[in-house]
């Protein structure tokens, strides 16, 4: 039987350690697809999932790795064949079912989206998780009427994978795109991506808190959340809307009810995991097609490891020293 690698987390005692392993396709969990993964990405919930106290991996050892592009190699699914070039995202890849980072992956096939045309499998994991999730950030706010036009969109946490892939998305859409970050170094990449304005955390959300401040933007992407999304939305336009989907600045949010009583203003989540099939497929077909940056996506990209050198990456990324997404490369 073929043998090939895989990167495994591993509990000893009371920490973690990451192990790379030969392995077979006995090996992984039960699915109707085998897909031949070529790219993943490096995650902030990736790098959770090899920590002792990221509360993310309950049973090991396992398999990290929330997203994946590659070719279907076997299919008891009638919707996939041999050959087709996939992705996955969300759903319990890479937190309870074996994720992303191994050379072959199994997976049910409900999980499987046929990869767009016009969309390499290099491409799809440039933008991941992360983009899906950005993408799937800006289409909510769209529906709320938040349109260019509308005025300035805030972007929080913009040199990570979310915040990153939202300005570039929101930029390439004609939006005027405020890019907040804690970076000092940063400014030159964000306004790169399209940032119009970079500003510090408390400058975008407010140095101080108010239960209302001045109106001034008419809608944001957050991946932050915490105080700072506060901040936000005590300062969004009449009928704006803020989308959040992240809690790296926390999971408390001392909020008050005047921006949505007095301004209307809407609190929007978003969730890339339970996300329905239908969804997935229209988001990513936007992101192959009309929401594809002119330029590509591949200034996005922070760098590209193998299975060898993903340890520092995973490090890193809980760190918040990344700028960009972080490739895996598989096969």
């Amino acid at each position: 039987m073929e043998t090939f690698r895989a990167l495994f987390v591993e509990k000893e005692e009371e920490r973690c350690i990451t192990r790379v392993r030969t392995i077979t396709e006995d090996d992984l969990p039960p699915g109707e697809v085998t897909i031949r993964v070529a790219y993943s990405g490096v995650n902030y919930k990736d790098g959770l999932a090899v920590r002792a106290d990221g509360k993310i991996v309950t049973a090991y050892p396992f398999i990290p790795g929330i997203d994946l592009s590659g070719t279907v190699e076997q299919s008891a699914d009638g919707r996939f064949r041999p050959g087709d070039r996939v992705l996955v995202t969300g759903y319990g890849l890479g937190v309870s079912h074996f994720g992303g980072y191994s050379e072959v992956a199994r997976v049910p096939g409900d999980w499987v989206v046929p990869l767009p045309v016009g969309l390499s499998q290099r491409e799809a994991m440039i933008i991941g998780t992360a983009g899906f999730t950005a993408a799937l950030s800006i289409e909510r706010l769209r529906e709320h009427g938040v349109l260019p036009g509308s005025g300035p969109i805030a972007v929080t946490g913009a040199t990570g994978g979310v915040g990153s892939m939202a300005v570039a998305l929101l930029a390439s859409l004609g939006y005027e795109v405020a890019a907040g970050t804690g970076k000092a170094d940063a400014a030159d990449f964000l306004r790169e991506l399209g940032a119009t304005s970079v500003l510090g955390r408390d400058e975008i959300a407010g140095a101080v808190r108010k239960p209302l401040q001045k109106e001034r933007w008419a809608g944001a992407v957050d991946p932050v959340g915490g105080p700072g999304l506060a901040g936000l939305l005590s300062a969004v336009h009449y009928g704006g809307a803020v989308a959040v989907s992240g809690l790296t600045g926390g999971t408390d949010v001392p909020a008050s009810v005047f921006p949505f009583i007095l301004r209307g203003v809407s609190l929007v989540g978003i969730d890339s995991v339970r996300c329905p099939h239908e969804v997935r497929v229209r988001i990513w077909q936007r992101l192959a097609r009309e929401w594809r940056p002119a330029d590509g996506y591949d200034r996005l990209i922070a760098g590209e490891v193998g299975l060898d050198g993903l340890e520092n990456s995973l490090a890193s990324i809980i760190g918040g020293e990344l700028k960009g997404r972080i490739l895996v490369k598989l096969s």
